[in-house]
């Protein structure tokens, strides 16, 4: 067996020759780290943090094997602990166990399949509950993110629905035909943010629900389909929208993931533009090469505070207040990219212009 791949054991006993014993009957099977006192198995802990299995004798001078057991628990609390004794009194073996929360204890004098079978159980117990730390883990962050979303769906959901209303009480008694059409603007507006997020939570759904559908990818067809949806929008707003494709070969994705990412970078970019300027440009160019496709977003809008660079890829980030956004759409291009093992640089300054640029490798 590949020594890197050996069970790692320390094994505690203040008497030399069970020490010599020990590894010369298990270093093979294996990877054997020794102590003949408890201020030693510390340091041995410590410069060995992949020990999975701690054996120690009961009957140590200073320290008894359960109060060392006792003590490292806090500190150490993944290593499986055996305990070593010769008790015959069961009531203390009992409560041994207790106090140290030892996995299992094996009578002296030991036979080798006897700790044989005490190590491989105590490493399938090592292997279950490392992997139930991470899940628990897991399910921690998913139920802190669950509480986030509840939070912002509620209040950025509920907010355009009340806006409306309260335009509508006030249009039952407007006269003036400009000030219905400045309401039905208002109303407008509230629609399309209440739009925007259920968007952007629709999007969420397909990347976190939906299986990964690998085809071939034309981003001729991709540009295409982002012009039929952006041109209208630039030329509403006054915004250029430039566009290049540039692919050598064939390329291979999850079409509903490079569009989540490509239609979200884009609607940014048109969204955060500075309203007074009059040479407002958003530019996307795509390269295909040797397997890998990169594609870059850029504008010369509002940009992206130097202190906020490190935060647009959160959940409900926003970098402006001033326009309709849900605070999704940035970290749903970072899970779109994470199924699809892609990755994404950010360039901004404040007042001049932001760029990303993706790179994604095919499938």
């Amino acid at each position: 067996m590949d020594s890197k791949k050996k069970i790692q054991v320390l094994y505690i006993d203040d008497e030399p020759n069970n020490l010599v014993s020990f590894k010369a009957s298990f270093r093979f099977d294996y990877n054997i780290v020794l102590a003949n006192n408890t201020a030693e198995a510390l340091q041995k802990l410590q410069e060995n943090p992949d020990i999975s299995i701690i054996l120690s004798d009961q009957k140590m001078p200073g320290m008894t094997g359960v109060e060392f057991f006792e003590e490292i628990r806090p500190k150490y609390p993944n290593p499986v602990r055996i305990l070593i004794t010769g008790y015959t009194d069961i009531d203390s073996v009992i409560n041994a166990i207790n106090r140290g929360h030892v996995f299992r204890y094996i009578k002296k004098p030991w036979t080798e399949a006897d700790v044989k079978s005490a190590i491989d159980e105590a490493q399938k117990f090592y292997v279950t509950s490392s992997l139930l730390a991470i899940k628990n883990e897991e399910l921690q962050k998913a139920y802190e993110e669950l509480d986030k979303f509840a939070y912002s769906a509620t209040h950025d959901m509920r907010g355009p629905i009340l806006s409306v209303l309260g335009i509508i009480d006030l249009a039952k008694n407007a006269e003036d035909m400009a000030e219905v059409k400045a309401m039905v603007g208002m109303m407008e507006h509230a629609m399309l943010k209440l739009h925007n997020y259920i968007q952007n939570l629709h999007d969420r759904y397909s990347i976190r629900r939906g299986e990964l559908n690998i085809t071939d990818i034309d981003f001729e067809n991709i540009m295409k389909d982002m012009s039929d949806q952006y041109d209208i929008a630039g030329r509403l707003k006054n915004v250029r929208f430039e566009k290049s494709v540039q692919q050598n070969g064939k390329f291979r994705s999850d079409d509903i993931s490079i569009k989540i990412i490509v239609n979200n970078l884009l609607s940014n970019a048109f969204k955060y533009q500075k309203k007074e300027s009059e040479d407002k440009f958003v530019a996307m160019t795509v390269k295909v090469d040797n397997g890998t496709a990169v594609i870059t977003v850029e504008d010369n809008g509002i940009g992206i505070p130097n202190k906020d660079l490190g935060d647009v890829f959160n959940m409900f980030f926003r970098g402006s207040n001033d326009e309709i956004g849900s605070g999704f759409g940035l970290y749903n291009v970072k899970d779109a990219l994470g199924k699809v093992n892609g990755k994404i640089d950010v360039h901004s300054t404040e007042n001049i212009g932001t760029k990303f640029i993706v790179t994604i490798p095919s499938k």
